[in-house]
């Protein structure tokens, strides 16, 4: 029960409610920004989301963050969101969730996405029943289209959530990645710095582009949160 009450107040809720429903199942999003913005932590609570929805998580890094770099930005992200809502059992509900994440680290110079995509395969393969993926700092200029549509294509084929992390300062939907990729990408986010605060843009969900919304991330917690 704590798990499904911390799941309704995810910071995903009020994303999807202004992003048309969000991501679904089988589709590929992206989230840009310049350095510095929230992309890692905005990415972790999609990843989150799929971890207090009961489901299993692959976050791939090609930062070479550590692991437990990794796991400190979930632990932080859980623990903003878990304030929302006094829950008695906050940490086994944390340990429970943690069960169901596995953390890959790569380097983009030897492992592309096409292998990070066989990886995945090798683990369902071995019983992991993987639902959502998130992969950080994906340099897109270095991928070729063939790696996006390989993410693309098994995100379809076994219905798998992914959303990537890319750097990117630049505001326009069509700037946001390479032409060859952007008809990739179900849904494009894109943070960017307004005065003191951070804009959540919505560059695109479907076939909708340039959505208005109130969304931003709240410097202090990272949380995705309404104005």
């Amino acid at each position: 029960m704590a798990k499904q009450e911390l799941f309704e107040r995810s910071p995903i809720r009020a994303f999807d409610a202004a992003a048309n429903g969000g991501l679904k199942a089988g589709e590929l999003g992206l989230i840009t920004a310049k350095k510095g913005l929230g992309k890692t932590p905005v990415l972790v609570q999609f990843g989150m989301d799929t971890l207090l929805n009961g489901k299993q998580l692959v976050h791939v890094s090609f930062d070479q963050h550590s692991n437990e770099s990794v796991k400190y930005s979930y632990d932080n992200i859980y623990n903003e969101i878990a304030k929302k809502k006094t829950i008695p059992n906050a940490a086994e509900v944390k340990e429970q969730i943690s069960r169901n994440r596995t953390i890959l680290n790569f380097n983009q110079d030897n492992f592309n996405l096409e292998k990070v995509v066989n990886t995945l395969n090798a683990l369902k393969a071995g019983g992991i029943a993987v639902a959502g993926v998130v992969i950080d700092d994906v340099d897109l200029s270095k991928c070729k289209e063939a790696d996006i549509q390989a993410v693309s294509s098994y995100a379809k084929a076994t219905k798998t959530k992914i959303w990537i992390s890319s750097t990117n300062a630049e505001d326009t939907l069509e700037a946001q990645a390479p032409k060859a990729l952007l008809s990739y990408f179900y849904g494009i986010v894109h943070l960017e710095s307004k005065g003191k605060e951070t804009a959540m843009q919505i560059l695109k969900m479907g076939k909708a582009t340039n959505i208005e919304s109130t969304l931003k991330v709240d410097t202090k917690t990272w949380l995705i949160t309404a104005k």
